[in-house]
């Protein structure tokens, strides 16, 4: 079982362990971060292997929209450190009691995330594409 503290981010705070950060705040709670930002959890680890389990076990969960009904407050909606923390555990356990079948779901992630990550290219070449297209036509 992988150990982590989960803190507040504070930037005058030096941060040696392996770790990275974890939103907290708006529709996208429960990102996972490599850098940070004001508006964010840090979790640091004793293993680098640790870090990289939960880092996709986070990402995993925030693309299925698992952080969804922890989120509080009306205008701006936000994750405390309790339920992330708590949330964190469960999958955690659940992973140790499956490591074959997370292992595969993360590879899956990875996959389908890469794919997507290729469609954005491709939808901003296009749009490069057609704003040429248009400025050929007016010049």
């Amino acid at each position: 079982m992988c150990t982590f503290i989960l803190k507040s981010y504070n930037p005058k705070e030096e941060i040696r362990n392996p770790h990275f950060f974890i939103l907290n705040k708006g529709n996208n709670s429960g990102k996972p971060l490599i850098s940070p930002c004001p508006n964010c959890f840090s979790i640091q680890f004793t293993y680098n292997q640790d870090k990289e389990q939960v880092f996709w076990l986070l990402f995993c969960l925030w693309q299925s929209n698992a952080f969804y009904p922890f989120l509080r407050g009306s205008v701006i909606p936000f994750v405390v450190m309790r339920d992330m923390k708590l949330c964190i555990i469960d999958n955690l356990n659940k992973a140790a009691n499956n490591p074959g079948q997370f292992q595969k779901m993360v590879e899956s992630f990875q996959a389908i995330n890469k794919v997507e990550n290729q469609l954005k290219q491709n939808l901003k070449a296009i749009g490069k594409a057609k704003r040429m297209l248009l400025f050929q036509f007016i010049q």
